[in-house]
């Protein structure tokens, strides 16, 4: 009877291990969006027919094995203390969420215990989005941005749709594998998640047959992956310097309108700064287009990361300054202004890198009606793909296209619908340029920018609720 109990014990344990090498490949930083539907199947389906404290281990075990999948790019952006805090507040998660679905499920055994789990997923997402320095970064939503149809769902409930979406259907199959007709009301249980799923594609399907209409605008944009740090020679700021305004004069004669530059060319004491602000300043009126840049400025008591606008007769039209900060760059002081200019009649927003992996900043660039967002971005090259998918959702939940310029990321402009219209990796000097035309117009009004998070909140309290009664006795 032991040697029973131990070959259980064993095909549990080689079970989670085999799920966490799996989940490596939806938790990493370019995931397989079709195994983020599979993956969690197997991880319930033990959960549900072992005990609590084993479903609690095995789930730590193959969550474990699963996000260290992201080890190394948590050491290049952080501590290694603050990694390892990063890694076991995911893995205690996940235990949190699949222990609290297989208590429900369990203790009720009803058609909306499918609920659960997706319920749980979204009340956790959007709490971390809420209250965690670097928000829903890690969110398992975004491993569907290249399924543009489900994409669409954004626009209406944000990036919470498509997690509940997401989280939905693998807790259908798993209840189903383990109670099958014994479910109460199963019909249900089983009959929704397929009707949802595919009310959610035909909108996304309808919404892509929209036609962009307005004006036809060209951009231009450039990165070059070197740094200027505060004790840089001056020969190799130069080199730097020279080779941006050589790949400024070579887009703007090849028709670009408007040029995107990255984050933090340069960081730079005040005085230099002035001197930089006026080079691009004449760089811009030279070639008569319209020039975004990143710098940043050391005054010696305050850092601070900004965006530059210049108008095509040199004149400054936007100074923003950056509103959420990555880890490396935690001592900079956080901006709070928003920027909104006026090209040709159409609305232009500024954000920097960062700030548009949060919701909050990207919806509220959407209630001030942009059409538009120019983004700076500096990326750790591994996280080059998330970064610039990321940024594309805020565009799909408000209705606006994106120009993003990545330094050690990708160039990328996406349209109102995350359609990526052009795209290339950055590089060293001498750079890398990219051309992309977009019809820019007003932008397209969507549900999410004027509800926000409603159903993401509603969904915390289901969840709430959900854990709550999870927890009452049997008897």
């Amino acid at each position: 009877m032991q040697t029973l109990h131990d070959r259980i014990a064993f095909s549990h344990l080689a079970a989670a291990v085999a799920i966490g090498i799996v989940l490596r490949f939806v938790v990493g930083l370019e995931p397989l969006w079709w195994l983020a539907w599979i993956a969690p199947v197997p991880l319930l389906v033990l959960a549900f027919r072992t005990s609590a404290t084993s479903a609690a281990w095995l789930t730590a075990l193959a969550t474990l094995i699963g996000v260290s999948a992201n080890f190394h790019y948590y050491r290049l952006v952080m501590p290694l203390t603050m990694t390892l805090v990063a890694i076991i507040g995911q893995v205690l998660l996940w235990v949190l969420v699949v222990g609290s679905t297989r208590r429900i499920v369990l203790r009720y055994q009803a058609w909306w215990t499918i609920l659960a789990y997706p319920l749980l997923w979204v009340m956790v997402d959007t709490l971390m989005a809420a209250l965690l320095p670097d928000g829903n970064w890690a969110s398992l939503a975004y491993s569907q941005v290249e399924v543009l149809p489900l994409l669409q769902v954004t626009s209406l409930v944000g990036i919470a749709g498509v997690l509940f979406l997401l989280a939905l259907i693998p807790s259908a199959l798993a209840i189903s594998l383990v109670f099958g007709s014994r479910l109460h009301h199963a019909a249900w249980a089983y009959a929704m998640p397929p009707a949802l799923l595919s009310m959610a594609l035909g909108y996304g399907h309808a919404r892509l047959q929209q036609d962009a209409s307005g004006l036809e605008t060209t951009f231009g944009l450039v990165a070059i992956d070197d740094a200027i740090g505060p004790h840089a020679t001056p020969a190799y700021k130069e080199r730097i310097w020279r080779g941006y305004e050589r790949q400024v004069a070579q887009l703007a004669a090849q028709g670009a309108h408007v040029i995107v530059l990255p984050e933090k060319i340069a960081v730079q004491a005040p005085l230099e700064a002035q001197q930089t602000r006026r080079r691009l300043a004449a760089l811009a009126a030279k070639h008569r287009v319209w020039i975004e840049a990143g710098i940043g400025i050391d005054d010696g008591t305050q850092r601070r990361n900004l965006a530059w606008l210049w108008t095509p007769a040199g004149a400054l039209a936007a100074e923003y300054q950056k509103h959420f900060m990555a880890p490396p760059e935690r001592e900079f002081a956080k901006g709070t202004a928003y920027s909104v200019s006026s090209i040709d009649g159409a609305a232009y927003g500024l954000a920097i890198c960062k700030d548009m992996h949060f919701a909050v900043l990207g919806r509220s660039n959407g209630q001030r009606r942009v059409a538009v967002m120019l983004v700076p971005a500096w990326d750790f090259q591994l996280d080059r793909w998330m970064g610039s998918r990321i940024t594309l959702t805020r565009g799909v939940e408000n209705g606006y296209s994106v120009v993003r310029s990545s330094r050690e990321g990708l160039l990328t402009v996406s349209d109102g619908f995350g359609r990526v219209i052009a795209e290339r990796s950055s590089a060293a000097l001498p750079g890398a340029s990219m051309l992309a035309t977009l019809r820019v117009g007003a932008p397209r009004a969507t549900l999410y920018t004027q509800i926000g998070d409603l159903f993401a909140w509603s969904c915390v309290l289901a969840g709430c609720i959900l854990m709550a009664i999870g927890r009452r006795s049997k008897g």
